[in-house]
């Protein structure tokens, strides 16, 4: 695939291989990655027409399909309402043993921070990006208030304030190299996933619904967990700006959560309310590979190895 997009052979061959990759594994989501950024920023090198070439788009809808599938097997388990999706996010678990954020805070050392923030850096140095394709298939309330939010990520009129570049400061804090997708060749698979869900998504207006999930599930959690890494940071010794990135999250996702659950949730099963099961799906794929990510985090760092492909 990626000789095709440098001007090889036609994509027929991965297309023909993909039915039968591995939905979690490397070759997937760093192919399907690579086909999403051609929506967002390209690369260099790569012709800008290439974003709407059909051997592309019929591999990536191969690509998808192994992905939408293996995400909803693994949560045919979960909740199909609303309520009973978001319920237990509202309350702080007394046990915070297997969150990354809480392992951070109060045993983490710097150079896991370091890690984190590359592996971050893939979705946070476009925050609020694949988000913005929901805005034109929402309207009325739910389009009003998700635009409200999304102003809030591109930092309200102030180029300075935007996520995407507090994170960036919070990287060169961390000695970071801060250039967009720097460390797309160090991400594995489970990180790779976590973006893919959201462009994935954002793509595709049948997929709306649980977007909105996707995004009200990323609100409701981050005020806490931002709140835990914050004084990671501070601890570590990684710098204002690092610290800053986090505290940033602190409150204003704190308001952000009101308005999405209220307000884009709100509005948007007023007008669709058979959208209510996709929105349930959303939450439950979120927190399932960010819990694929954590474990594999955990995992690495509990025998002292980098989480990075390499270090």
């Amino acid at each position: 695939m990626v000789d095709a997009l440098r001007g090889g052979p036609d994509p027929a061959g991965p297309a023909a291989a993909a039915p039968g990759a591995d939905p979690w594994g490397e070759d997937v989501q760093l192919a399907l990655y690579l086909l999403y950024e051609l929506h967002y920023r390209g690369f260099e090198g790569v012709g800008d027409a290439l974003e709407w070439d059909p051997a592309l788009l019929r591999l990536r809808a191969v690509l998808e399909e192994r992905f939408l599938g293996a995400l909803r097997t693994a949560t045919a388990g979960a909740p199909r309402t609303v309520a009973d999706a978001f319920a237990p996010l509202l309350v702080e678990p007394v046990d915070l043993g297997g969150s990354l954020s809480h392992r951070l805070e109060t045993e983490g050392e710097l150079w896991q921070l370091r890690e984190y923030a590359a592996l971050r850096s893939l979705y946070h140095l476009k925050e609020a990006d694949p988000h913005a394709w929901v805005i034109p298939r929402l309207h009325g309330r739910a389009k009003a208030a998700m635009v409200a939010i999304e102003y809030d990520e591109f930092g309200a009129g102030h180029p300075d304030r935007i996520h995407a570049r507090l994170f960036a400061a919070l990287m060169a804090d961390l000695g970071l190299d801060t250039s967009y997708g720097y460390y797309l060749d160090r991400a594995p698979a489970p990180l790779l996933a976590t973006v893919n869900l959201m462009s994935l998504l954002g793509l595709h207006r049948s997929l709306r619904g649980a977007l909105v999930g996707h995004f009200a599930c990323v609100e409701v959690t981050s005020s806490p967990g931002s709140r835990r890494l914050a004084r990671a940071m501070r601890r570590c010794g990684a710098g204002p700006a690092a610290e800053h990135f986090y505290a940033e999250h602190v409150e204003a996702d704190a308001v952000h959560e009101q308005v999405v659950r209220h307000e884009v949730i709100g509005g948007l099963l007023a007008d669709e309310p058979e959208l209510e099961p996709d929105v349930a799906f959303g939450c439950a794929a979120t927190l399932l590979l960010e819990d694929r990510l954590a474990a594999h985090i955990r995992t690495a760092w509990d025998r002292r190895r980098s989480a990075l492909r390499t270090p």
